[in-house]
């Protein structure tokens, strides 16, 4: 059981109102499940299961993921900022005794951090050598690509934050914690930190490799091996992996409690001042990457709903939608007005039309590319290249070619939305630009794979999804982590012979006996 849980369960056990705040918004998928927001205040009520509690939150009941809170450090603390100024209030009254407390309270966030530090550091280390090195001794099931995918960088993710818990370490003053200057530490690592990215970036490549090898009993029956080996607690090799996700989201957490309860006047308030920003930076630049991967199987699935598709798939170049609605294409030669349906996405501008008769089929009419473009503002009136008059209207122009598109909306408020979008599209490819990302070619092909299937067992060719644009805007949610159950008839040692080469069986039946009893 994890630690949080842990802890939790006892102070629930206890009779103590165990309180957590939520780090993610929680959108509810069924009716036992609890809804919050960022930032709620939820009482735990039952934390027996590692991965799903009981808690309440204003009128309401539910289960919720525990990945998706934090357990508060100090849980007598008040519930809002306004209990939080009047105990203030009474702390500088109470002159030196409210200090302490004080200091007390900074203390508590100092080792809480600390403690997490240590936690994740054996996280770490038993994947590395738990799973990796134990898969690098079996070449015949394993190659170095196929680690790679699995893994990612996360060697190199353990190699920083040894180093990392090394300088808290030497910043932490054992003998007046609350004293320690750990906000500089975190400034200095801050570029560290970049190489999330790469694992976040990777880690739905790794979630289908490992769910495509899992589905062979014996990568189920080996990485359950190493986990025993290593002595490891009962999580499954997926639950592992996705501790770097959490764990670099966490930290904007940590630091604004450590603000909290720093006083301006203490040598490390702008430097925890500053760290909460720039990891603040970090975490909301992984976050959206991980937001954008987890959509582009969504994308893809809207591709190939779409009829008479032409030309490259829309993935080639793009990864995000920005905005989409309805607008009347006005064409040459004789000003032809066409209601089309356009979407807008990074890069590329796709228009469609509805079918007259099912209005939820679209069919493929062209693209615009956005990166040649000028959208230019028209005034309502007559235009001087179409002879017509417009309202509520804009111009696509490409400086190279010269090539126009006139575009009407319905009303006035639409069409400042579609600049606002166009101006939305130019600013996120230039984000793109300067971070990086892109999406690899294997992510690409297994997107399109995945719509193919899908599009095979689902809705017929040509029937569009009208929430699709609604399900790129819902928020990642953290999978229900399951665990492999593997049969009770199979013995302990044909188990965990997997994780060793057979060439050494002597030194691994004598392991065996210093095993803990296997759990079903």
């Amino acid at each position: 059981m994890p630690v949080g849980c842990w802890a939790a369960d006892l102070l629930i056990s206890d009779g103590s109102v165990v309180c957590a705040e939520a780090l993610w918004d929680h959108v509810t998928m069924d009716d036992q499940e609890l809804g919050f927001k960022a930032g709620d205040v939820i009482e735990v009520m039952d934390a027996t299961n590692r991965e799903w509690w009981w808690g309440r939150v204003a009128d309401g009941e539910g289960w919720f993921p525990a990945s998706f809170v934090r357990l508060r450090v100090n849980q007598d603390e008040p519930a809002d900022e306004e209990a939080l100024r009047a105990r203030d209030g009474e702390a500088e009254d109470g002159g030196a005794e409210a200090q302490s407390s004080k200091d007390q309270m900074r203390t508590n966030v100092i080792n809480e951090i600390l403690s997490t530090e240590r936690d994740y550091i054996k996280h770490l280390r038993d994947i590395c050598e738990g799973y990796i090195r134990q898969c690098r001794k079996r070449a015949d099931m394993f190659s170095e690509e196929q680690l790679r995918t699995i893994f990612g960088n996360i060697e190199d993710i353990y190699q920083c934050q040894k180093a990392f818990v090394k300088a808290l370490e030497q910043r932490f003053n054992r003998e007046r914690p609350h004293l320690s200057e750990l906000g500089a530490c975190f400034l200095e690592h801050q570029a560290d930190f970049q190489i999330y990215s790469e694992y976040c970036n990777n880690h739905p490549n790794a979630c289908v490799e490992l769910s495509r090898l899992t589905k062979l009993s014996k990568y189920v029956y080996f990485f359950e091996a190493c986990r025993l080996l290593q002595k490891m607690i009962d999580i499954s090799l997926d639950g592992f992996l996705l501790t770097p996700v959490q764990k670099i989201c966490k930290y904007p957490l940590q630091l604004a409690e450590l603000l909290k309860y720093t006083p301006p006047q203490h040598r490390d308030f702008k430097d925890v001042e500053a760290a909460l920003h720039a990891m603040r930076n970090v975490a909301q630049l992984i976050n959206e990457r991980k937001r954008r991967l987890e959509n582009i199987d969504k994308i893809a699935q809207w591709q190939s709903s779409i009829e008479d598709w032409e030309g490259e798939d829309i993935l080639v170049r793009s990864s995000e939608l920005i905005y989409s609605g309805e607008l009347t294409r006005v064409t040459q030669p004789q000003a032809k007005s066409q209601q089309r349906m356009f979407f807008l996405f990074d890069h590329q501008l796709i228009y469609c039309k509805k079918d007259l008769l099912r209005r939820d089929v679209l069919y493929y009419k062209g693209r615009v590319d956005m990166d040649g473009q000028e959208v230019v503002d028209l005034e309502d009136g007559k235009d001087r290249d179409l002879h017509v008059s417009v309202k509520n209207a804009f111009r696509l122009l490409c400086g190279t070619t010269g090539e126009s598109h006139l575009l009407c909306a319905r009303k006035s408020e639409q069409k400042q939305r579609w600049l606002k979008a166009f101006a939305k599209e130019r600013e996120q490819v230039r984000l793109d630009q300067e971070t990086g990302f892109s999406i690899t070619e294997l992510q690409r092909k297994q997107a399109m794979l995945n719509a193919s299937k899908q599009q095979a067992t689902g809705k017929p060719k040509g029937t569009y999804d009208p929430c699709f644009c609604s399900a790129l805007s819902r928020p990642y949610y953290l999978a229900r982590q399951k665990h492999p159950v593997l049969p009770t008839s199979l013995p302990q040692q044909q188990v965990l012979v997997l994780a060793e080469p057979k060439r050494k069986p002597s030194t691994f039946w004598h392991s065996i006996s210093r095993l803990a009893p296997f759990r079903k």
